[in-house]
């Protein structure tokens, strides 16, 4: 009976001391002087941070809109290093060039000449989201609105997912797609074969980073930001929901296990690092 015991309480503790316990712990943040920022995009080649700043209403054509730059500590470049967008939001880069989601349009931004290049419209959007670009250049865009995740190659868009519920983030690795629906964080391959990793989260689902092999920082724009490990489990690392602080679309150091995590309508960007 006591080798019984014994078994189980060592099988236990294995299994409890599997899931490690992470935290966040603030490092800086800004002024809240940024206009509604939805987007933090960290670009490990030039060691800066873009923004995306909508400056408005998420579903406004008012022009407003803009992507702004930012150090690695915080200290503002520029907040219209690109104007004239609308109600910007995901960001993703390759090579020398920023993909954009706005409104219904993916803005198409030449990073070194600092220019807008073209802006490819969605037929079928209404309000774009999340941006990715795989290795191959191929860009995929959300649109919870519509529940449809869209495809851009050679600067044509087509459907690529539809009958979602609110597909929101988005990350490409390797040949994978990972995605963001309605509190559930889904994997799907080339051959459109769809896994389900996780679920159970807060339903407003918006940021997604990798943080290890099969593990995941998660943002809610309503306030909480998950750890998700590579078995589905999670934990909650911040909960502001009560405090109507949102966390929105997350960037991240993967290196230094730095989270970049911008405010909404606190017009504030926070750097956390992850324990």
């Amino acid at each position: 009976m006591k080798k019984k015991v014994y078994y189980v309480l060592v099988l236990f503790t294995i299994s409890f001391s599997s899931i490690a316990q992470h935290s966040l712990n603030r490092i800086w943040i800004t002024d809240s002087i940024l206009p509604i920022p939805e987007s933090v995009l960290f670009d490990k080649a030039d060691q800066i941070l873009y923004t995306s700043l909508m400056d408005g209403s998420p579903a406004e054509r008012d022009g407003k809109g803009s992507i702004g730059k930012l150090t690695v500590d915080g200290k503002i470049i520029n907040l219209n290093w690109i104007s004239g967008l609308n109600a910007p939001k995901g960001m993703a880069k390759f090579n020398n060039k920023l993909f954009v989601a706005d409104l219904t349009e993916i803005v198409i931004i030449d990073i070194k000449q600092q220019k807008i290049l073209k802006k490819i419209t969605v037929d079928a959007a209404k309000i774009l989201n999340d941006v990715t670009v795989d290795k191959k250049g191929v860009v995929y865009v959300s649109d919870p609105k519509v529940g449809k995740i869209f495809k851009l190659e050679n600067d044509i868009a087509t459907v690529y997912l539809e009958n979602l519920n609110k597909p929101n983030g988005l990350k490409a690795i390797d040949t994978d797609l990972y995605f963001l629906d309605s509190g559930s964080l889904y994997k799907i391959d080339p051959k459109k074969n769809k896994q389900l990793l996780a679920e159970g989260m807060d339903e407003n689902t918006d940021g997604i980073e990798p943080i290890t092999d099969n593990a995941f920082i998660v943002s809610c724009w309503t306030g909480v930001i998950y750890y998700v490990h590579k078995d589905g489990s999670k934990e909650i690392l911040s909960d502001t929901r009560k405090e109507e602080y949102y966390t929105a679309d997350i960037g991240l150091d993967k290196e230094k296990k730095i989270v970049y995590v911008p405010s909404l309508f606190k017009k504030t960007i926070a750097a956390y690092s992850l324990r």
